[in-house]
């Protein structure tokens, strides 16, 4: 633990940018698992749907705790970065494709094995739940996952799945409200996603190519540095000239 400190005091730049690139991920992971989890407790009373909900954000906490205890075994496996490169640039392809008619109202728990197996005994309401953990399961696999891809570093890992818990109430919610007024930051998201993405699947080259003048320059501060730039750039870039412009108003919209 002292020595993966020790690299983050000597690599600040590096670790800071891993922190941002999270933060980005963490965020949109958890507006897409919030907007699936409100589509599963959409036919309940107003009242039991908080309540699901709060059992919904337990679990999700649980669960990423859990899944944290085996970060420290996942980091050793190499191909992890670029199946979480993958995984970015899936969440990339399925953003910018034309939305099908079927997926615009999300899950339908009624097709679900454990929800029609657990209803009659349990009830529409935790059958509900049931359904909202076992989700709750598939997404702290895939978030920590994408924290995993990012860094070896264990204390990186769990400063990651921290903010990936803190984005579910906080950074989240303040993400969807910047998005409402300015529409087109969802876009910009979706294009860093994709970068991001790219970088890690171009990982599999300092496993293949070690010492190549393509894979030293990925693996450096420089790239780091730059790919925060990027980043920075692509969501403040279009926010300034939209606020001293009024332009764009809206990227990739209808």
């Amino acid at each position: 633990m002292y020595a993966q400190l020790q690299d983050i005091l000597d690599h600040p730049l590096p670790s800071l940018a891993v922190v941002g690139n999270l933060i980005v991920i963490e965020s949109l992971l958890s507006v897409d698992n919030a907007a699936v989890l409100a589509t599963l407790v959409g036919d309940l009373p107003a009242a039991q749907r908080k309540q699901a909900l709060r059992y919904g954000i337990f679990g999700a906490y649980l669960f990423r705790g859990l899944c944290l205890v085996f970060a420290s075994y996942l980091v050793g496996f190499w191909f992890l970065k670029p199946l979480g490169g993958l995984y970015l640039l899936y969440l990339c392809f399925d953003y910018f494709r034309a939305t099908k008619p079927e997926e615009e109202h999300g899950p339908d728990k009624q097709k679900s094995w454990l929800y029609r197996s657990t209803i009659g005994l349990l009830g529409p309401f935790w059958a509900t739940v049931a359904v909202i953990e076992l989700m709750d399961v598939a997404f702290s696999i895939d978030n920590v996952f994408a924290v995993v891809a990012f860094s070896n570093n264990l204390i990186l890992i769990c400063a990651g799945v921290f903010i990936g818990i803190l984005a579910m109430r906080l950074v989240a919610q303040a993400f969807v409200g910047l998005m409402g007024k300015y529409p087109f930051l969802e876009t910009a998201a979706f294009v860093v996603i994709g970068v991001l993405g790219l970088k890690l699947v171009l990982s599999l080259l300092k496993h293949f190519a070690p010492g190549h003048p393509v894979s030293d320059f990925l693996d450096s501060e420089a790239a780091d540095a730059g790919l925060t730039v990027l980043t920075i750039a692509t969501f403040g870039v279009p926010l300034l000239t939209s606020r001293l412009l009024g332009w764009p108003r809206r990227l990739g919209g209808q």
